[in-house]
């Protein structure tokens, strides 16, 4: 089976953090909040996943190389919060969901968040949940947030929320409808409504602001991910090649 490691550059010492998780789907809203919040709220990069089946490339971020799935946390906050921006692999799905709830549990975290979209042609603000247990389940709903009672979901947020069911560890999946393959904006109105969750203060305000740029800018960086990834696999194909 495929491996996934996590790899800490610095130590994370935090007394039962809440974990938050954005990886590529429906509208990109997972990374899009997931970076927007490690950013806003000034989180420290502390670590990264690795595998032998994720693209091999590098991200450029303030004039350093940086793995394009990273770790981020915050002492101040008791908050970690790790994302990819590369589109996770279908065969590496379920191992980097184990990999991630099994380092979830070793971090003695409260409760681990994931943020994704549903898509749907006519898009409402309402924030919809699927909990890992009864009692997260009930947390959500005195927050207004609608449970989805029967459906399907996919992904690593898919994958996640269904294996923290079976090991009843503590987790939600907090969804958005959106019809746009980049939206900021349901990314904002997600992560209004997980500030609200945690409590924790988030200003989006620059995200709905600058939506159009911040649309940009993802699309600029998942396209230039793919585009890479597609040119070294042809370059393998290479008769030059080695």
């Amino acid at each position: 089976m495929p491996r996934v490691e996590i790899k800490e550059t610095e130590p994370i010492k935090l007394k039962n953090p809440v974990i938050i998780e954005g990886f590529p789907g429906v509208g990109m809203v997972g990374t899009i909040s997931a970076s927007y919040l490690a950013e806003k709220l000034g989180m420290k990069i502390v670590g990264y996943l690795a595998s032998s089946h994720f693209p091999p490339v590098a991200a450029i971020h303030d004039y350093k190389p940086v793995s394009p799935a990273r770790i981020y946390a915050s002492k101040k906050l008791n908050l970690i919060v790790l994302f990819s921006e590369f589109v996770v692999p279908a065969e590496i799905v379920y191992p980097l969901s184990e990999t991630i709830i099994e380092w979830a549990k070793k971090k003695n975290a409260a409760t681990l968040y994931s943020l994704a979209g549903i898509a749907t042609e006519s898009p409402a603000d309402k924030i919809y949940g699927i909990a890992s247990t009864p009692k997260i389940g009930e947390s959500l709903k005195a927050k207004g947030i609608e449970l989805i009672r029967e459906g399907a979901t996919q992904g690593v947020s898919g994958v996640l929320i269904a294996e923290c069911a079976s090991q009843k560890f503590p987790a939600a999946n907090l969804m958005i409808q959106t019809n746009a393959p980049f939206d900021p904006r349901g990314s904002a109105k997600l992560l209004d409504k997980l500030s609200e969750v945690i409590g924790v203060k988030i200003d989006t305000k620059p995200l709905v602001a600058e939506g159009q740029k911040v649309e940009e800018r993802m699309k600029e960086a998942f396209d230039k991910m793919k585009k890479m990834h597609t040119d070294y696999q042809e370059f393998q194909k290479s008769p030059m090649y080695g």
